[in-house]
């Protein structure tokens, strides 16, 4: 039985499961901050293997079966993947992730007309000046943008910064479940015809998290977090669905070890963090 998109153009509903969609187009912003000023680690040759196997980076739904709140639920698991790697865990619950969503899209819990979606680079512009609020803390982080065509930039997000947040044009041939509820094993672009359209963008935008890849050939395997679970899916499906690329940096979580920018290129970050926010609140205040 194949998918079946709802009126909204939003929901897909197989068997059991139900997925939501909710990443706007993307959109730039002035003055956004950009991963290009930290020159060292974003020039540098990335690892040609991420292997994490053996590390859980247990992520949630986070709400994302009957709300549009991707983009939220995409910082809750990144918080979530960066404890992991540094062998704990954080406590992000659904409420957490709803709270968010509402203070970074206008979503009015209850009113199911204002669940619209969000643009990814005004939900990490709310997460920088707000703060992610949990029950016992308020994690803020650190965010800057990259062009969706430089995949050694973005693998080296992935491998440094614990996950690139990515937001991408899913097609309807990607929602195609089998008579379990399940999603395909693995993503690619070459699906049977019964899947449903493979135009890039013909299901809508979603946000979701790069975790690790077994190499950086077109047909070698990455692992993406969404919906709760590892997703698989190949490079070249990535290229083909990418439409924007940007890095999270909670500093206070991250472990030792990491390949994790230093020195000039964590202040060239925390300047244009602090350029942005300055030039937010110059814009608000006239």
């Amino acid at each position: 039985m194949d998918g079946i998109l709802c009126p909204s153009g939003q929901t897909w509903i197989q068997a059991m499961t139900l997925r939501k969609l909710g990443c706007l187009p993307a959109r730039v912003q002035a003055r956004q901050p950009l991963l290009s000023g930290m020159r060292n680690f974003m020039a540098r040759k990335a690892p040609p293997r991420l292997a994490r196997e053996r590390i859980d980076p247990a992520p949630r739904m986070l709400g994302n079966d009957v709300l549009g709140d991707c983009t939220a639920a995409g910082i809750g698991n990144h918080i979530r993947a960066t404890a992991a790697l540094a062998g704990y865990q954080i406590a992000v619950d659904t409420d957490d992730a709803v709270r968010f969503y509402a203070c970074s899209t206008g979503y009015v819990p209850g009113n199911p007309q204002t669940d619209q979606g969000g643009v990814e680079v005004d939900v990490l512009a709310t997460a920088l000046r707000a703060g992610y609020v949990l029950a016992d803390q308020t994690l803020f982080p650190l965010w800057g943008s990259v062009d969706a065509g430089d995949l050694n930039g973005i693998r080296n997000i992935t491998a440094g910064l614990s996950a690139a947040y990515l937001g991408v044009r899913l097609a309807q041939a990607d929602m195609w479940e089998d008579v379990a509820g399940s999603l395909a094993p693995v993503w690619d672009t070459g699906t049977p015809a019964s899947h449903g359209d493979p135009t890039p963008g013909s299901a809508g935008g979603h946000c979701l998290l790069l975790w690790d890849y077994d190499g950086t050939a077109d047909t070698d395997l990455v692992t993406l977090l969404t919906w709760g679970a590892l997703q698989k899916a190949t490079w070249r499906w990535l290229r083909s669905r990418l439409m924007e690329a940007h890095g999270l940096a909670w500093r206070q979580l991250l472990p030792n070890g990491m390949l994790a920018p230093t020195g000039q290129d964590w202040d060239a970050l925390v300047a244009s963090n602090e350029a942005y926010l300055a030039g937010v609140s110059s814009t608000t205040a006239r």
